[in-house]
């Protein structure tokens, strides 16, 4: 059957007009692209290509359905098929914090064999109107403070930060409830990582995507209803919210020393010289708990202290302000709640189903999140296929999000500090070699962090301690929490300057129902405290200079009292 509508396909689009004819590529190269698809495509994006592929439920965003004809990232206008060149780009350097990789590996050629294959898959393809030619676009102006005031005033009057959010964090009111035109629920991008963007971080990606809109999504195309210049002034503006292309991440966060009183009420004034380090988060899929798609990708630290104690502030950005209900690092994540398609219903029976143990969703073009129908197939309704006007990213009204589940920080240490190379056990410890958990639940409004004492994920115990305070606040899609506690406690590794120090970090999203091992983490990284006087390589290498010149001065000193020595006592000619 694939074959006979690839030759129909063929045939279709042989009698089209010119401008609408497309390269399908022959039944051989076709063939091909199969084989190369089958191999590394299908486990996502099924051998259908309708999106649901093994590995589906695991993965968010889901993967792209193929048969609908609609991409998301292209140079053409707004509904229209991409290019070639558009689906080779992609397939090649992939999409930025989503499953889908770039593969470099594979040859320009069966990328191209791909490419012709996927022309199969949807009918949009003999559609002649579904072509477009690509937009132009222009070499950046130079940016300019005037063009980055105006292009404000274009993301205010365009009502960008409805979803996007006054700040750029994602953050807008409309972000918990988007979804896309299969139901699927969408995150606002957070306009202040441009290393995150999808379609590509520099002003010509980004002014692709206001002319193009991304097909299938809320976000429209801005190519017939704003002009030119104020495209590139909002670009400018958007380009501007962030820090660069490339995230930077920091392996050691160094900790600075101040002789005032750490004041955790003035966090602007208390680390406002202090070194900023970034360090990346990943879901945690090791261990039972597991979160394949963590809404959380970095943190943000601040450091610093004084003889007494030592203070972290820590950043990171969260699009909700999850602060009802209550979280612990302690519990328990049905398996169910691993899939991003699942529920409870369809996972009582874990070894039936799919290549998870889960049901494999249906072949309807994707579900929602939770892989149920969301547009009813009678017609007639909105955006979000209801009466309503959608339902939440949870499938509810009331915009709670996780279902009581809040959102959390954790600071992790090792108990004592290790003699070698080897540190415990990155999530929460093991049997051999314990760690300190300062956590906050940021329901609880309270004046200090609760302490774990950690020998595994499944051994985690409340320690007795008051000695962490901390200090909490959100604003705008981003959450800051500082923690301060003695140089030398009561219980845990007590710190002293000059002092490498491991340290990991773990974040809780309760909109996106993380609690217990269903969270954002990182590896062990280092903290280390810098001495109060640093000293300078001059005042050694003088040193060194004036004592090697010393000693070649008594060496050439030595040489010659040993050759006028040896001059003297020598026989006289003739003698």
């Amino acid at each position: 059957m694939r074959k006979v509508a690839t030759l129909l396909a063929l045939f279709a689009l042989a009698t089209l007009p010119a401008v609408a004819q497309s390269d399908m590529g022959t039944q051989e190269q076709i063939d091909r692209g199969k084989v190369v698809y089958d191999k590394y495509c299908s486990q996502c994006h099924g051998y259908e290509g309708d999106g649901n592929g093994y590995a589906t439920g695991r993965v968010l965003p889901v993967p792209r359905d193929f048969t609908a004809g609609k991409y998301k990232f292209r140079t053409t206008p707004s509904g229209k098929l991409p290019t070639d060149e558009d689906l080779i780009r992609i397939i090649k350097i992939g999409l930025p914090y989503t499953s889908m990789p770039g593969w470099p590996q594979i040859s320009d050629t069966d990328i191209q064999n791909i490419v012709y294959y996927l022309k199969t898959m949807s009918p949009m393809w003999q559609n002649p109107d579904a072509y477009g030619d690509p937009i132009d676009i222009p070499e950046p102006p130079a940016m300019s403070e005037e063009s980055i005031t105006r292009g404000a005033q274009v993301y205010i009057e365009q009502g960008c930060g409805a979803c996007h959010g006054l700040a750029g964090r994602g953050d807008g009111l409309s972000a918990k409830t988007l979804k896309d035109e299969w139901g699927n629920a969408l995150r606002p991008v957070d306009m202040t990582k441009r290393w995150t963007f999808r379609g590509g971080a520099t002003r010509k990606d980004i002014y692709r995507t206001f002319s193009t809109g991304v097909n299938g999504t809320p976000m429209p195309s801005y190519g017939e209803t704003l002009a030119e210049e104020d495209r590139w002034d909002l670009v400018n503006y958007i380009y501007s919210l962030g820090d660069g292309d490339d995230p930077g991440y920091d392996t050691l966060l160094v900790v600075q020393r101040i002789d005032e009183e750490l004041d955790i009420s003035d966090p602007d004034t208390l680390f406002a010289d202090a070194p900023l380090a970034r360090f990346p988060l990943v879901g945690q899929i090791i261990e039972p708990g597991r979160n394949f798609y963590q809404s959380s990708n970095n943190v943000d630290v601040r450091a610093v202290y004084n003889p007494q104690e030592i203070a972290f502030l820590v950043e990171w950005h969260d699009f909700t302000k999850e602060d009802t209900g209550s979280n612990d690092p302690a519990m328990e994540v049905p398996t169910w709640d691993e899939d991003n398609g699942g529920t409870a219903a369809e996972t009582e029976e874990e070894d039936e189903g799919g290549f998870w143990g889960v049901e494999e969703e249906d072949d309807s073009g994707g579900g929602d999140f939770w892989g149920e129908d969301a547009v009813d197939e009678g017609g007639g309704d909105d955006f979000w296929g209801d009466d309503s006007g959608g339902d939440d990213f949870w499938g509810d009204d009331d915009g709670s999000g996780g279902g009581g589940i809040s959102d959390a920080i954790g600071l992790q240490f090792p108990s004592k500090l290790p003699s070698g190379n080897r540190k415990p056990y990155f999530i929460f410890g093991d049997t051999q070699s314990s760690v300190d958990l300062w956590f906050v639940d940021l329901a609880k409004n309270a004046a200090l962090a609760t302490q774990y004492l950690g020998r595994g994920s499944g051994a985690l115990e409340i320690s007795e301690s008051d000695e962490i305070e901390i200090s909490t606040s959100y604003d705008q899609g981003k959450w800051t929490v500082i923690f301060k506690r003695p140089l030398k406690a009561r219980g845990g590794v007590s710190l002293s300057e000059d002092m490498f120090v491991p340290i990991a970090f773990s974040a809780w999203d309760g909109f996106n129902n993380e609690r217990g091992n269903k969270r954002a983490l990182s590896p062990w990284f280092y903290f280390y405290l810098e001495p109060a006087e640093k000293v300078s390589a001059a005042g050694p290498m003088a040193r060194m200079a004036f004592f090697v010149l010393l000693a070649e001065i008594l060496l050439v000193i030595f040489i010659r009292r040993r050759y006028a020595a040896a001059k003297s006592e020598a026989p006289a000619p003739g003698a």
